[in-house]
This record gives structure tokens, C-alpha cells and sequence, in this order.
């Protein structure tokens, strides 16, 4: 069988995550010339794959930063023409391709209105990285597959690397010198027991607290995009709410749980889950049922699951005759206003 494009690029993560932190000193000094004064706000600007990072990180800048953190809506800016006031706050602006028009026209008005604007971007040369201050570059090359996967993977990873230096966390930064090796062993990792599942499912819920929500969403969506099963991707909190009423035998629940402060409430949740029969697929933690690495740290461990993920999906979509290349009415680069 033919290898997809989505397979070699899933592969090529830990080489992309390596040259992130070998371009470290460039992101040091762009740390340095922001400085660590106090910023009012942080905002993070990006959609699909892209807004799941910046969901990511948004939880590294609140917990790390301590300051609040809002997700832009840049149709504010292009369709309703009302530009905000950022003076001195953090405008963070992640995409892959940097030509969306609304997401270029939302970092110039932010940095117009004196926000110090960073864009984290694998395509250097366009659009977005012009309007911004500073540019954070992906370096993953150039991605084939519509399904993202290695540029999503980079875009964590420099977000992360950013708030170490902004911070001067030398935990965190060794955590990221680690994360290159771990992304290439959790290739070996097999999650194909989820697939079973998904061919009578009805609906996937993927579920994750803290740092892990953003790979969550980010899994959700690659199930709806590559396996055109509806999916969605949420805080296991919120799977305490109103959604839970929504499980059935037909809705499998993927969960990841990080050796954080919030892995005592996913193991609660999970042993709920496993009572009322629901098909749980767990990873992580002593009752984990998906195969996985040691734990290592709670910030980069969120990175390295969506590998298994990224590959149970891409081998299951071959399994059922879909090309994870190509899903049906998209394209590569979408363009929005």
C-alpha cells in the first residue's frame, strides 16, 4: 500500500521540533526585546488546526505568564470594522500558510493599535509574517496532505519554547530538548484498538483537561476532517455537563490524562465512564488502556500524543478506502474574511 503524504509528515515531526529548538537564540532575543513586564492581555489569533495551538498555548501564558488570555475573532475587525484597543498587550497570531486575509488584517490593526505582535508561522514569506513584529518560523517545509499534522505539532512547540524564554523556564525548555526523541518513539505507539469503535460510532468525543484540551480539539477535528465522523472535542470537565447526556454505546470517548493537577479528576471521570459501559479509550495514567510512553512533562506530553492519534486516524482512513490526503471539499489553504 502506498504511503500518504499525511503518514511522512506525521513522521517528520520530531525532525520539525528539533529545529525549533535549535532556532532557541532566535526566539530568546525576540523574548528579550518584548521584555517580561507585566502585558494587560495576551490575544491568540488562529482557526482550525491553528486555533487548537493557540488553545495550547493558551493555557502556557495563564499559567505561566499569569496574565488573562483572549481568543481574537478577527471577523470583528474585518466585517464588523471594529478595531480593538491592544495598546501594550501580547498578540500572538499562529498560522501555516499566513495568507488568510482576516487573520493578516486582525495583526494589523492589533499591531496598529500598539500590541507587541508575534506570528508563529511556517510560511515565512507571506502575508501574516509582514504584518507582524516579530516572526517565530515553524520550519516544517512544505505540507502535502490537507490534514495538518507536522505543522501543528511545530506550532505547539514554538509557542511553547516562546513562553520558556519569556519566563526563563529551564524546566520547561529541557522538557522541549526531550520532546524531538519522544515524538519519534511514540511513533511505535499502536492506538488502532480505538478503531473498532469508531466503525459503529455515530459520534467521537475526545476529551482532555489543562494543556491537553488544545490536542483534544485538535484530534476531534482530524477524525470529523480525515474519517467524516462527527466529532467533538472538549474539557473533561464539560463531559461532566450537559454533553454527558449525549454518550451512548455508540459514542466512543477517546481521553488523554497528564500527570498534572488535573489527572485526579480525569481518573474520577474515567472510572464513571468505564461504569456506565461506555467505550473509553484512556491515555495515560496507572488505568490507561492506549499504549504510551513514561510520562515525562505535563506541558509537551499534550504534543506528543497527537503522534498515535495522527497515525491510528491516517491508517484507519486507508483501512475504509478514504485518501487522508485529499478529504472531500477542502483545500489546503483556506482563505476566510
Amino acid at each position: 500500500m502506498t504511503t500518504s503524504a499525511m503518514a511522512k509528515e506525521i513522521g517528520e515531526s520530531a525532525d520539525v521540533a528539533a529545529r525549533i529548538i535549535r532556532n532557541r537564540p532566535a526566539t530568546r532575543a525576540i523574548a528579550q526585546r518584548i521584555g517580561n513586564g507585566p502585558a494587560p492581555l495576551c490575544v491568540i489569533c488562529g482557526r482550525g488546526s491553528s486555533g487548537h495551538a493557540g488553545v495550547f498555548l493558551r493555557y502556557l501564558v495563564e499559567m505561566r505568564l499569569h496574565i488573562p488570555v483572549s481568543a481574537s475573532a478577527p471577523s470583528v475587525v474585518t466585517a464588523f470594522r471594529a478595531p480593538l484597543m491592544l495598546r501594550n498587550a501580547l498578540f500572538i497570531v499562529i498560522s501555516q500558510s499566513g495568507r488568510s486575509p482576516d487573520l493578516v488584517a486582525a495583526t494589523r490593526s492589533a499591531r496598529t493599535a500598539g500590541a507587541r505582535t508575534i506570528a508563529i508561522v511556517n510560511a515565512t514569506a507571506s502575508p501574516v509574517a509582514h504584518a507582524a513584529e516579530f516572526v517565530i518560523p515553524i520550519e516544517a517545509g512544505h505540507e502535502h496532505s490537507v490534514a495538518a499534522t507536522k505543522t501543528v505539532i511545530g506550532s505547539m512547540a514554538a509557542g511553547a519554547d516562546l513562553v520558556a524564554e519569556l519566563t526563563g523556564d529551564r524546566s520547561l525548555a529541557s522538557a522541549l530538548e526531550r520532546l524531538p526523541e519522544r515524538l519519534h518513539r511514540a511513533q511505535a505507539l499502536d492506538w488502532s484498538e480505538i478503531a473498532d469503535d469508531l466503525a459503529r460510532a455515530s459520534a467521537v468525543f475526545v476529551a482532555a483537561r489543562g494543556p491537553g484540551l488544545g490536542s483534544a480539539r485538535e484530534i476531534a477535528l482530524k477524525l470529523s476532517e480525515i474519517l467524516r465522523l462527527p466529532s467533538i472535542g472538549l474539557s473533561a470537565a464539560e463531559l461532566q455537563h450537559g454533553p454527558r447526556a449525549a454518550l451512548s454505546s455508540r459514542t466512543p470517548v477517546i481521553m488523554m490524562r497528564i500527570m498534572d493537577e488535573t489527572a485526579a479528576t480525569v481518573d474520577a471521570l474515567a472510572n464513571e465512564l468505564r461504569e456506565q459501559t461506555i467505550a473509553l479509550h484512556l491515555c495515560g495514567g496507572p488505568h490507561g488502556s492506549l499504549p504510551w510512553l513514561a510520562d515525562d512533562d505535563p506541558i509537551t506530553d499534550p504534543i506528543t500524543m497527537l503522534v498515535p492519534a495522527y497515525r491510528m486516524i491516517e491508517q484507519t482512513a486507508r483501512t475504509c478506502g478514504f485518501d487522508p490526503d485529499r478529504p472531500p471539499r477542502l483545500s489546503k489553504i483556506t482563505e476566510t474574511f
